[in-house]
């Protein structure tokens, strides 16, 4: 459960069949995407058809999506949609997406995942008067409209802007007849494809393939990092890609969201979530079994590897079993996602709740996710030695996380991270743990299935060097 780990965004495009309407669409989909954001959410829509195209405008407000999108609406059969945690500005109306840039007599709408980290640099370079928001999404904005207010082909200026952008970014962009899709060379951020089978020719892309299912679509595969994917209408869908550059060894997905903000009926990178959350729990098993009555997860981050720490040890003739244990409020929302510490300790106490039966005199391993400031386990320790456990035994299917991160997820201070300066056996003692064990980093990479992963979080190491940087630049 982490106490301060907050993610960018959650973003979403379709194209859509000429004649129909895709905002229910849009809708379902960004709901199926509020795990990833909730303090705002939008849609940007545009009628397409074989005569031309028109913006239709855009619909935001503060909230999740039921709250922010309730009686609104806006036409169109292609359009792009978002919802929001703040990573980079404020969290405020103005800084919600999507956005809408105007340059040469045209209007495009955009959508940004992730966080830009020369977003300084790029101000000065374009020397505009007045930024509207606080957000690192309005200068990607800008950056595009600089380049395309000189006459370029819009697909070569976004592809000039991303030789600019050093950081993290998926983008969806609505533009003309087109619906376009990026990721940036590096991966950071998952973005997939997806059809529908009954509607040919209707494209979308999300974040996660969860948004593929709420609308009936089927999953096609992932943006590669780098790629600028099209999906344009003309007489017809038309579908086409382009690569600006992948430096494959510079590949770096977040394993973080294999480990937390990814839903786990996702599939992120060809990776299933759920598979590999799972296989994060039989490993740490494996490395650091500890005899015991009962494994318990932290609900709902830790539940897929508990289950995995569980089948290894059945796998293994080990006398332990699987149990809930901890009760979740499912009208809480996540700890992480409230803005300050006293808020989130506040709602804790009513977040979860023990069950008595099934701890009391009881030798607990208690499954979580990650372990940031230290103080939620804490806590969730003493409740569960309050309510008769006999021994709290914790494991954590992230390896210690020491580092703030630049790329998209909210850590804003890493001098409260408990694992900074301290052992593995200090820090047992300080949350009051009869055991504490980590997942290994080379478990981790095991249980994801690739060593394209960015590790900055747990190393202090950057995937953009400065050597890369000097190569985009």
């Amino acid at each position: 459960m982490n106490e301060n780990l907050k993610e960018a965004c959650g973003i979403f495009g379709i194209a859509g069949k000429e004649n129909t309407n895709i905002y229910s669409k849009i809708y379902y989909g960004l709901f199926a995407l509020q795990h990833r954001g909730q303090e705002s959410a939008g849609i940007a829509g545009a009628m397409v058809n074989a005569n031309g195209f028109k913006q239709k405008g855009i619909v935001k407000d503060m909230g999740i999506v039921p709250e922010a999108l309730r009686n609104k609406f806006v036409e169109g059969n292609f359009g792009i949609g978002h919802v929001r945690y703040s990573t980079t500005g404020s969290s405020s109306i103005e800084n919600s997406q999507p956005i809408q840039i105007k340059c040469n007599d045209e209007i495009f709408a955009i959508a940004h995942n992730g966080n830009i980290v020369n977003t300084a640099e790029i101000k000065q370079k374009l020397r505009v008067a007045t930024f509207l928001t606080t957000s690192d999404s309005e200068v990607i904005a800008n950056l595009i409209a600089h380049h395309y207010v000189s006459g370029k082909n819009f697909l070569e200026c976004l592809k000039q802007a991303m030789k600019e952008i050093v950081g993290s970014y998926c983008l969806v962009i609505l533009y003309q007849n087109k619906i376009i899709a990026v990721r940036d060379p590096n991966g950071f951020r998952p973005l997939v494809i997806g059809k529908n089978e009954d509607e040919e020719g209707e494209i979308c892309v999300a974040s996660e393939t969860c948004a593929l299912d709420a609308i009936g679509f089927s999953y096609m595969r992932d943006v590669e990092p780098g790629e600028i994917f099209v999906a344009e209408y003309a007489k017809g869908m038309k579908i086409s890609s382009s690569t600006y550059s992948v430096l494959k060894d510079k590949i770096s997905y977040c394993m973080f969201e294999y480990v937390y903000f990814a839903r786990a009926d996702s599939v992120i990178n060809n990776a299933s979530v759920y598979q590999v959350r799972k296989e994060m729990g039989k490993i740490l098993a494996s490395e650091s079994y500890v005899d015991a009555d009962i494994v318990i997860p932290v609900p709902d981050s830790g539940i897929t590897a508990a289950i995995g720490y569980a089948e290894w040890c059945i796998e293994h003739s080990k006398r332990i079993c699987y149990s809930e244990g901890l009760m979740k409020n499912r009208y809480v929302g996540r700890t992480f996602i409230l803005p300050n510490q006293a808020d989130r300790e506040k709602e804790l106490c009513t977040k979860l709740n023990p069950i008595k039966t099934e701890i009391d005199g009881k030798r607990i391993v208690l499954i979580d996710d990650s372990i940031v400031r230290g103080t939620t386990i804490k806590r969730l320790i003493k409740i569960l030695r309050d309510k008769g456990a006999k021994e709290v035994h914790i494991r954590v299917s992230c390896p210690p996380i020491k580092f703030t991160c630049k790329f998209g997820i909210d850590m804003q201070t890493a001098k409260e991270f408990i694992a900074r300066d301290k052992s593995i056996d200090e820090i047992a003692a300080l949350i009051g743990a009869d055991s504490l064990q980590y997942i290994s980093r080379d478990g981790l990479v095991k249980a994801i299935g690739t060593e394209n992963l960015c590790y900055a979080c747990l190393t202090g190491i950057s995937p953009v060097t400065e050597k890369q940087t000097k190569l985009i630049e």
